[in-house]
């Protein structure tokens, strides 16, 4: 069970996440909406750690994320695995090399750096892109996939990371639509499947109704809404985003109206 209490995140004056509580029980799919500046991605990043909390202080069952440094730093970051919306794939390195380096906590980084992999982590690393029908594409160079591929990939590299939790920071907001719906469709098996919790940060309302048991809601770095997807009503979208429902945001947050035909724009994948 993850565990944030009275979490702020100070960036000079300006305060990112303010006095976040939340408990998130093992196993469920949470989405955290609001629209960009909302604190959704600091809020991630201070779980994992890559940012650390001005105040507050976060639990993973009895472990004291916050006060984590070191060897147990570096162990609590693959147990808690990030997948990032612009991939961070290694474009040059080969589709396996670059879900093999989700090994790195098992194998070290001098075995690593001389692709000195065990025929096990081979077989763990080609299993987690067969999950994903990339298995196929396991010997072609990252640069060359596209966009949804890519993010596939990185799904791939967390998994072999044997995490507890997985923070998806936007994985489909450079996506189109059909990418964004295999992207979506991964991160729900991997959550079912696995029973691994999935936080994800998500700018479209009816992506996270769709795929999550249950949405928090972010405005101007606090929780303004936590609740199971049917509870966010369209008249409560309004009150709390401006938006209905129905409606998406692009990757800076602007909401973009859905057509009268009912035809959303194709950048509105976020």
């Amino acid at each position: 069970m993850l565990r944030l209490e009275g979490v702020v995140k100070n960036f000079g004056d300006k305060c990112a996440v303010d006095r976040v509580s939340l408990v998130v029980p093992a196993g469920q799919m949470v989405g955290v909406i609001g629209r960009s500046g909302a604190g959704k991605s600091t809020l991630l990043r201070m779980i994992n750690r890559l940012n650390d909390p001005s105040k507050g202080s976060i639990w993973f069952d009895d472990v004291d994320v916050t006060a984590l440094r070191g060897r147990p730093l570096r162990e609590w970051r693959a147990r808690c695995a990030m997948i990032f919306q612009q991939f961070n794939l290694a474009g040059r390195l080969d589709v396996l090399t670059n879900v093999l380096m989700g090994r790195l906590g098992y194998v070290g980084t001098v075995r690593a750096m001389f692709k000195l992999w065990s025929e096990e982590d081979r077989s763990i690393a080609l299993s987690a892109l067969d999950q994903f029908d990339m298995a196929g594409l396991a010997a072609q160079r990252a640069d060359t996939l596209s966009g949804g591929q890519q993010q596939r990939v990185a799904i791939a590299r967390a998994l072999v990371q044997e995490p507890s939790i997985v923070l998806a920071d936007e994985p489909i907001a450079s996506l189109d639509p059909r990418n964004t719906k295999v992207v979506m469709d991964a991160l729900l098996r991997i959550n079912r499947h696995f029973g691994i919790t999935v936080i994800c940060n998500l700018h479209s309302l009816d992506t996270a109704r769709n795929y999550c048991d249950r949405l928090v809601g972010m405005a101007q770095g606090r929780v303004v809404f936590d609740d199971v997807p049917h509870a966010l009503t369209d008249n409560l979208a309004r009150e709390l985003y401006g938006l209905d429902a129905g409606e998406v945001m692009d990757t800076a947050g602007t909401a973009l109206p859905v057509p009268k035909d009912g035809v959303r724009p194709s950048m509105a994948v976020a």
